[in-house]
């Protein structure tokens, strides 16, 4: 799945080029709040238009469910890549995405100009892979590039259906980023190789842990996650939040760390409070206790003092890091300073950082410190996915090396 085919592979000149980007920004009244994933698809497309291709934009844009949802159109996109570009992005409204407008753009687009089709999702088939999509979409282009990771975990006809029907079918710049940061950072990471993870549910990442023990030389276990693997140690957690039906699971785990001779940190003291903040933000009074000392009546909301002290000494003589999930309720200002001080000690690294999207990329750009981290993927469930050492379909279908 590593060894794939990218956009410096090809030649594109006089070529209609297929282009899956991920679009799918959050719009305010019709303005995009937030351009960070239209400023990561310039760099490929820039790269197409310069050799000459002929570049057909398309994405998904929120979940219209199969039907034209205005609110919910490409349009605003085309106008501010135009502006990002310096040169014109035409937009093809066409509530069937593959329609007579896209079509007539397409026909008159001359080397190196730029359409943009409207929402993938305005079609039910899209998330279904259906066959006729695919080939609609197919029958725009000679060449097809996937340059969104965030969607790369899911089969649809926009990134895995339609390089059915094309003869070449190569990954952009940003895949090519998360292929070999990810891909390499869990197949062949410069060691010790130390993994973080935190968030609310020891559910979601099942998989997650048990594949990383099998790579990493240091777990380390933080967020909500955390009191499962307490309450499996036989400790008094509270009111914190628990998976009772995970218990076995954690003891589990906790036995295979033992037996491949990994270190299995969890947090030694714990920030708590008397309820949940509501709203998220709102003031809370907070002690720290030790993680054998939480009260019948209390919740764990954040690691320690002590924990974030360990969690951030273990960082300093690792050469990789990845990180995914929270280690608290890090939208409380009381309640983040156990994330800011895991991501202050990745920032302070020499190491290779790795940021496994979602919640842990978005608290390490509000907490300020995206700049300082070697890569953030862009792919919340896809980077979960890669980290599983599942095999994603959106970078599979693509051609390989």
């Amino acid at each position: 799945m590593l060894n794939k085919k990218s956009v410096d592979d090809i030649n594109v000149k006089g070529k209609k080029v297929l282009v899956r980007c991920d679009f799918n920004v959050p719009l305010k009244d019709g303005k995009i709040t937030d351009e960070n994933r239209l400023v990561a698809a310039l760099p490929t497309i820039k790269k197409l238009i310069a050799d000459g291709g002929k570049v057909i934009l398309c994405s998904h844009l929120g979940k219209p469910k199969g039907e034209p949802k205005p609110e919910m159109s490409l349009a605003p996109v085309a106008a501010r890549l135009t502006e990002l570009l310096g040169q014109e992005v035409k937009f093809a409204a066409d509530a069937n995405v593959v329609g007579e407008n896209a079509k007539a753009a397409v026909a008159a687009m001359k080397d190196g100009d730029v359409v943009l089709l409207e929402n993938t999702r305005y079609r039910v088939e899209e998330t279904k892979n259906g066959e006729a999509f695919s080939k609609e979409l197919a029958s725009l282009c000679d060449v097809f590039v996937n340059d969104a990771f965030g969607t790369a975990h899911r089969a649809h006809c926009s990134n895995v259906g339609v390089t059915e029907y094309v003869d070449t079918s190569v990954v952009g710049y940003l895949m090519q980023k998360e292929i070999d940061f990810l891909g390499n950072a869990v197949n062949n990471p410069e060691r010790p190789f130390v993994a973080i993870l935190g968030g609310a549910k020891v559910a979601d990442k099942l998989n997650v842990i048990s594949n990383l023990l099998e790579k990493c030389d240091t777990l380390i276990i933080g967020g909500g996650m955390a009191y499962t693997f307490l309450k499996a140690k036989g400790l008094e957690v509270g009111t914190s939040l628990v998976d009772d039906t995970k218990i076995d699971y954690c003891k589990e785990m906790m036995e295979k760390a033992e037996k491949l001779g990994k270190k299995l940190l969890l947090p030694v003291d714990t920030t708590i409070a008397k309820a949940f903040p509501d709203p998220i933000d709102a003031e809370i009074e907070i002690s720290v206790v030790k993680s054998d000392a939480i009260p019948a009546d209390m919740m764990g909301l954040d690691i320690g003092t002590e924990t974030a002290a360990l969690y951030a000494d273990a960082v300093k003589s690792a050469k990789t890091v990845v990180w995914n999930g929270p280690m608290g309720v890090f939208e409380n200002p009381i309640l983040a300073k156990g994330t800011i001080a895991v991501a202050k000690s990745l920032a302070e690294t020499d190491a290779t950082t790795i940021i496994g999207g979602g919640d842990s990329a978005a608290a390490v750009n509000q907490l300020g410190f995206g700049d300082k981290m070697t890569h953030i993927s862009t792919g919340g469930g896809a980077s979960l996915e890669f980290l599983e050492g599942k095999d994603l379909p959106g970078v599979v279908a693509a051609d390989d090396k």
